[in-house]
């Protein structure tokens, strides 16, 4: 495909995230007034901050819950993401295997009940996300990449995953890209959702639960405050405020930190994603699709897409950009350089589609650890929970983490807290410049092995070694 003819598909996407530019989207509440006290205290309006105050509240009616969001409920990654929610917890089987080996039996199957406690929060509160079991296939579209995928699916047996290898023949009949050599189906542990609407959804069962939630309010700084931690929060309208709270969740994904330590174990790392026009019905029977799985093909920039429930396709992935300094402006959530690379991608993927256009195109911020999976910790003797670091796999796997938080500050020793996976830190990134040099590297090398097979050079050999990493 020519840049020209991307250029010309890409002509009219708006640049705004699909998913947030609806007309259902809701009206935001009202920001915090004043001062005020909460028995818990959320910060942030995201998935962590919704669950933590939704579980909360379930658990003690009469506990005053008060959430506060900067902007709007999942108006950043909650609303920006691909709509995959998976079971594990571990960014993958692969990855707990190789970094809890002895507890990864346990988080599989704590991955299994959080994704059917999901399923039935979304049926209890008819939160309408078009949520469906449709599973996750993922491609080889190169030869070597086979071999991958079968030993993943050796892998995945051993746990008891409901997983189908497919041939050419067999993954064609499912999507049809003359691009795919091989796939592997993984039928049950993958659901597919409308990332936002199911945001919008829990922050109405929070509010119809008696969540106190205030929109476009920030919180500015933090201070202990005798046997309670102390919240300046500011206005959209600069009318100052404070919370008084007797705990506290901190749930604010990539953004600066409110305690510094977090800020060596995390980097916020831009993605970008495309959404088409919604196919018509040649269209869509020159694609198939009719199981609508969640797609990822298998290298190291891998892209991830997925149908919508009004037919478009949603494409995304590919490129992992850091910023110096850990820099986050909403320009950046534009790159037409990879608008531009995606919609190419697009097309050598589904050269069948070559008249559609795209018609929204965005980015939004990763909150990337170099374990690729949630870590957690208290601060304020133990008034405030934290969890962050999910690396793009956050829609299920932040219901668990706001568990791990309510536990945390509850000082209860439960099978949660007991994890190695809530017990243990992640290697932290190193100061800049080293930062963004050792990024740039690895983002350079990770090219590299997708151009060659596979092979991975030293350098990323010894970021395995050391298990740092960085995810595309």
């Amino acid at each position: 495909m020519t840049g020209p003819s991307a250029g010309r598909a890409l002509a009219d996407a708006v640049r705004a995230p699909y998913w947030l530019d609806r007309p259902e989207r809701p009206d935001p509440l009202p920001p915090l007034p004043g001062p005020t006290t909460a028995d818990l205290l959320v910060i942030g309006g995201g998935y962590s901050g919704l669950w933590a105050a939704l579980l909360a509240k379930q658990a003690d009616p009469a506990r005053d819950v008060l959430l506060v969001e900067a902007g709007t409920c999942g108006w950043a990654a909650s609303g920006r993401n691909g709509g995959f929610c998976a079971a594990s917890l571990t960014h993958g089987l692969a990855n707990g295997v190789q970094r809890f080996p002895d507890e990864i039996g346990t988080l599989e199957r704590l991955g299994r009940e959080n994704l059917d406690a999901i399923a039935a929060t979304v049926a209890e509160h008819r939160i309408d996300c078009d949520f469906a079991r449709t599973g996750e296939l993922s491609v080889a579209v190169e030869p070597y990449q086979l071999d991958g995928l079968a030993a993943d699916a050796a892998l995945a047996g051993r746990y008891g995953h409901a997983v189908r290898l497919l041939d050419a023949d067999e993954v064609r009949a499912e999507v049809n890209s003359p691009t795919y050599l091989g796939g592997l189906w993984d039928r049950d542990r993958v659901a597919m959702l409308d990332p936002a609407r199911l945001a919008w959804g829990l922050r109405r069962a929070c509010v119809d639960l008696g969540v106190r939630v205030h929109e476009h309010t920030r919180v500015t700084g933090l201070h202990r405050d005798t046997n309670a931690v102390l919240a300046r929060t500011v206005a959209a309208d600069g009318n100052p405020g404070a919370v008084r709270a007797a705990r506290v969740v901190l749930a604010t994904n990539a953004f600066p930190p409110l305690l510094r330590r977090l800020r060596t174990w995390i980097v916020p790392v831009y993605d970008y994603a495309l959404t088409t026009e919604p196919l018509t019905p040649a269209q869509r029977d020159a694609v198939g699709w009719r199981n609508r799985q969640g797609l990822a093909d298998t290298g190291n920039q891998f892209h991830y897409y997925r149908l919508t429930d009004d037919g478009r396709i949603l494409f995304g992935g590919y490129d992992a950009v850091y910023h110096y300094g850990n820099r986050m402006t909403p320009a950046l959530d534009q790159r037409d350089a990879t608008f531009t690379a995606l919609a190419r991608h697009f097309f050598t993927t589904f050269p069948q589609l070559a008249d559609v256009r795209f018609s929204h195109r965005w980015g939004g911020v990763i909150d990337t650890s170099t374990r690729f999976c949630a870590f957690f910790g208290t601060a304020y003797s133990g008034r405030l929970a934290y969890a962050a670091g999910y690396t793009g796999l956050g829609v299920g796997a932040t219901r668990f983490g706001a568990r791990v938080m309510l536990d945390l500050l509850d000082g209860v020793d439960s099978p949660l807290t007991r994890l190695d996976l809530v017990r243990s830190r992640p290697l932290p990134f190193p100061p800049e410049p080293a930062r963004a040099v050792g990024i740039g590297l690895t983002r350079w090398s990770m090219a590299r092995a997708d151009a060659d097979q596979g092979r991975r050079n030293l350098w990323l050999r010894t970021l395995d070694r050391f298990g740092l990493g960085f995810d595309s």
